[in-house]
């Protein structure tokens, strides 16, 4: 597995994490903006967001005093390439599994009325 995708699943196995993604997804924010629906620690946010960006999901502008963070897409665009080739394996597994179940069903329903 490539190392920048392993950061990446480490980074998103974390709830807190994809809460702030989710939160950046509207738009920049500065740290406390983002630690206000936690009930954690700045250090804490801090060290969250440390991971997040050591992942490539976020990255950190400078204005006068204030860092905000603003959502990364390439670390996400590379998992979602990575999610593809499973998607559609499973896609079709799926689908030939619906097809095998159309041909059982019929029959598992004749033999219960008997």
């Amino acid at each position: 597995m490539d190392d920048s995708l392993t950061r990446t699943f480490a980074a998103l196995a974390d709830p807190t994490r994809r809460a702030i993604l989710a939160r950046l997804s509207d738009g920049p924010a500065t740290v406390n903006e983002l630690a206000a629906p936690f009930r954690i620690s700045l250090p804490s946010i801090s060290r969250h967001l440390k991971v997040l960006e050591g992942a490539g999901l976020i990255g950190r502008g400078r204005e006068a005093q204030w860092r905000p963070c603003e959502l990364r897409t390439e670390s996400l665009a590379q998992l979602d390439d990575w999610l593809a080739r499973y998607r559609t394996f499973w896609k079709g597994s799926f689908d030939r599994m619906d097809d095998y179940l159309g041909t059982v069903a019929p029959t598992r329903r004749k033999r219960s009325k008997s």
